[in-house]
């Protein structure tokens, strides 16, 4: 089978898989895993290793996209109304996954540095999953301006926490806690360098930006800029994530009417969501669940709780309404891209314990993103941010005071 007729599959049983999961009432992101399980090598077979071996390419452009559309976030606006909220419950959220797992891991008696390594990727949330829920359920409100907000600079976080993290074990593992500044200093280079690449290019997006007026304009434009911070960020070895969030700051704080660009990518992501989790579902190995664990349930149940208490104190401390504190850490359950991500950088840095830890993030994102999608809708639904829900409550409060 050639590259393009298993692309055409993808789609057109991805689409399928979408309209059913949609009159089941679950997230298109829950069938598209599935059906990339069917079709993949552990069921049918269907999507050929030409495929499977753009899976990269697809990843690459996928996280532009989703770190690009999670940046318009970062405006001032946003910021002004719920900035401090933001900063606490995506800090904190952030450290209790990472503590609880780190510990959970230490208590299985496993090595220093691996315990670190899981618990910093622990840290990331699915951007992707998240967006694709709210985008499916039209959800608006002040509650999903701070969900979005927090998975915005969350992952921003967990990177960090992940170059710093991989800087101290790689010291411990290779015994050479002598040159640790200068591992850690390595590591600080690679987030400024996103920085400086994002901004200046960011710069450069809002000069000629200007010029765009046509929706084909604003696409091709938009399109080239992102693929532009994504091949460079690749080429000097920085973070393509952060590269585009950082480019996505700048571009929506520098005019207002910079908004349509993220509109116009509106248009053509959806397919490209579409290709990276039908790919993912059949890049995962499915024999591995039943090697995992007992740590692959430590770290599920660990992360799960460190989310929780992190959001909650955050929420507190922020002053955040109640349904902050009740429901945000449901909807911050799934991660997929950017934790795979991480645990392949894990697994090419340590030879002896890479795979364990590969293995075990790769089988638990079949969990998560499984059920991650159903907490993301569960908590919208909870705190009244989908439309046809929200009208409905609202009708019976009406109903139950007349």
């Amino acid at each position: 089978m050639n590259v393009i007729l298993g692309v055409s599959l993808i789609f057109l049983f991805g689409l399928v898989a979408s309209r059913f999961a949609g009159r089941i009432k679950t997230p298109a992101i829950t069938g598209y895993l599935i059906i990339g399980i069917i079709l993949g090598p552990y069921v049918l077979n269907f999507v050929p290793k030409s495929v499977i071996d753009v899976s990269g390419l697809i990843s690459n452009l996928a996280l532009s996209f989703i770190a690009f559309s999670l940046g318009q976030n970062f405006s001032r606006s946003v910021f002004q109304q719920v900035g401090r909220q933001v900063m606490w419950i995506s800090i904190l959220a952030a450290l209790g996954a990472c503590l609880f797992v780190f510990v959970g891991m230490l208590v299985l008696k496993l090595a220093f540095y691996t315990s670190l390594l899981f618990g910093v990727i622990a840290a990331a949330t699915a951007p992707a999953a998240l967006i694709m829920v709210v985008r499916q359920y039209k959800a608006k409100g002040r509650f999903t301006e701070i969900l979005m907000g927090v998975v915005a600079i969350d992952d921003a976080w967990g990177l960090i926490a992940f170059s710093l993290g991989l800087a101290f074990a790689r010291a411990i593992y290779f015994n050479q806690t002598s040159n640790i500044m200068q591992i850690i200093l390595k590591s600080l280079l690679e987030i400024a360098g996103s920085f400086v690449l994002g901004v200046v290019l960011g710069a450069m997006f809002n000069l000629f930006g200007k010029y765009m007026k046509t929706q084909r304009d604003l696409l091709v434009y938009t399109l080239g800029m992102l693929m532009l911070t994504c091949g460079l960020a690749l080429h000097f070895h920085f973070s393509v994530l952060l590269s585009c969030m950082f480019l996505s700051a700048v571009v929506i704080n520098s005019r207002r009417e910079n908004f349509r660009f993220f509109e116009a990518l509106q248009n053509i992501d959806w397919p490209i969501y579409l290709l990276f989790f039908v790919l993912a579902g059949a890049n995962l190995e499915v024999d591995l669940l039943k090697d995992i664990g007992l740590i692959g349930l430590v770290y599920v149940v660990t992360r799960m709780i460190g989310k929780y208490i992190g959001t909650y104190f955050g929420a507190v401390i922020s002053k955040a309404d109640s349904d902050v504190k009740k429901y945000l850490a449901l909807a911050q359950m799934p991660q997929a891209g950017v934790a795979l991500g991480m645990a392949l950088i894990a697994k090419s840095s340590f030879p002896q314990v890479g795979g364990m830890i590969f293995t075990t993030i790769a089988a638990t994102t079949i969990v998560y993103e499984i059920i991650g999608p159903y907490f993301v809708r569960v908590a919208l639904e909870k705190a009244g941010q989908i439309p046809a829900v929200s009208a409905a409550a609202e009708q019976v409060m009406e109903e139950v005071q007349a």
